[in-house]
């Protein structure tokens, strides 16, 4: 029991470690952790997540590719015009710009330039910039368990699979949309007399006096609306969004995949298939440079995020799969009398790992071995979004950058910052909606 305890400590100290240096180091952090308990301890080591990484790195393509062909561009500047059309509602409009977006794309980095233009909206509007700009952050995020190429739903559908829930990626967002809806719009509700208003704020009035402060926070406007959207960028986003309709459809309709000795295609190599055939189509048609692409936002952060998963899972798998007997034994009492209480283990694991896709590959086995049923785990799958608790991750940190006036923070104390009440707000009840949901239809 000590050399498991240790042991334990080990994979959370790698994990801890490499928290602090971001999400590249965390993936390779986790690799000395890993060594030290299959070289140092003898531990037999698990199975690297290849199937989910695989699937991140035709997904991340396609998006990037996109990206390049200036389709981001144009789905930026529609958000820009919703928004610029309604400022009133500017609290509620800007979450629900930000979920949307990253539940087309699969990743949340891509609302970057939005973040601005929310911040810029609501200051024209005389709306303390933390209201929409807080929770919008919390949405970005909070679309991943939405999106029918992101690794967190993949996964979650793949593995259910192999443990005997049989459910498809249209079924898991049957679920796990609205409830995040549900989610958002009551955390956007509680943001929407958050603070004082700006008038009537005695540090934002005084900044105000200082005339430097008063050009940096009016002096300048963030738009899109001035860019030139060329009808190749448009092509893309069709292709983007047709690759995706042929996802949803071959999910829904599992009887269209072809089959071998009785065993039909499976979804996630249906998913690489069709982006990467997606991508090839936007080099071809869309004057898409693969260069500029590389080299772009999207494309980089989903490889990082695939050396996180990759290192994070893989001595995830490593330490649980030698000690499944142990945490049956410890575990099975617990969660047999409430089985829900696993979404707070999915929660902590997320505020030390930044990654929902991790937290999915890595935690979402054990949850099977322990006797978790497939609609019960479907049910807290929106509890795998936890680390807004810390504000480290780089939405929340360029948040913070983008608002000119200062009422987006991340606090003296660390935890008083601007994304954990609407955080808390959205995870427990996007969790508890989609329990009552994944109950009633399966």
């Amino acid at each position: 029991m000590l050399i498991m305890i240790l042991q334990l400590l080990i994979v959370l100290g790698a994990l801890w470690v490499g928290s602090r240096y971001g999400s590249l180091a965390l993936g390779a952090i986790s690799g000395i952790g890993l060594a030290i308990l299959v070289l140092g301890f003898g531990l037999k080591p698990g199975t690297p997540p290849t199937e989910v990484i695989y699937i991140i790195i035709a997904a991340v393509t396609c998006a990037g590719i996109m990206q390049a062909s200036g389709g981001m561009d144009w789905l930026i500047q529609v958000a820009e015009k919703l928004l610029r059309k309604h400022p009133d509602r500017i609290t509620f409009l800007a979450p629900l710009s930000t979920f949307f977006l990253t539940v087309l794309v699969g990743t949340g980095h891509v609302v970057y330039t939005l973040m601005p233009i929310i911040c810029d909206i609501a200051l024209k509007k005389g709306i303390r910039p933390e209201r929409p700009c807080g929770v919008a952050s919390i949405a970005s995020q909070v679309g991943i368990t939405c999106s029918p190429i992101a690794a967190a739903v993949v996964a979650f559908v793949s593995i259910s699979n192999t443990n005997g829930f049989d459910i498809t990626i249209p079924q898991v967002l049957m679920v796990s949309i609205p409830s995040c809806l549900c989610g958002l719009m009551l955390a956007a509700t509680a943001s929407y007399k958050r603070g004082l208003d700006l008038d009537k704020d005695p540090v934002f009035q005084a900044r105000l006096r200082i005339p430097e402060q008063r050009e940096y926070i009016y002096g300048s406007s963030a738009t899109t609306l001035d860019k030139v959207i060329p009808v190749e960028a448009k092509r893309a986003v069709y292709i983007f969004l047709a690759a995706l309709c042929v996802i949803v459809l071959f999910a829904a309709v599992p009887s269209l995949l072809p089959s071998w000795d009785g065993k039909s295609l499976k979804m996630s190599i249906v998913i690489q298939i069709v982006m990467i055939t997606a991508a090839a189509l936007m080099i071809i048609f869309c004057n898409a440079s693969p260069k500029k692409a590389v080299a772009g936002p999207v494309w980089q952060s989903g490889m990082v995020a695939v050396v996180a998963i990759y290192g994070i899972a893989w001595l995830a798998d490593t330490y649980f799969s030698n000690y499944l007997g142990e945490m049956q034994t410890a575990l099975t009492e617990i969660v047999k009398e409430y089985p829900w209480s696993i979404a707070f283990v999915f929660f902590l694991v997320s505020v030390l790992i930044n990654s929902q896709g991790a937290v999915v590959v890595a935690m979402l086995p054990l949850a099977y071995s322990l006797g978790i049923e497939g609609p019960v785990l479907l049910g807290v799958l929106p509890s795998v979004y936890g680390y807004f608790f810390i504000p480290n991750y780089p939405s929340d940190i360029a948040t913070v950058n983008f608002d000119r006036s200062g009422t987006t923070v991340i606090g003296k104390y660390l935890l008083n910052h601007s994304f954990m009440m609407p955080g808390l707000v959205c995870v427990t009840t996007s969790t508890i909606v989609a329990y009552l949901l994944s109950l009633l239809f399966f």
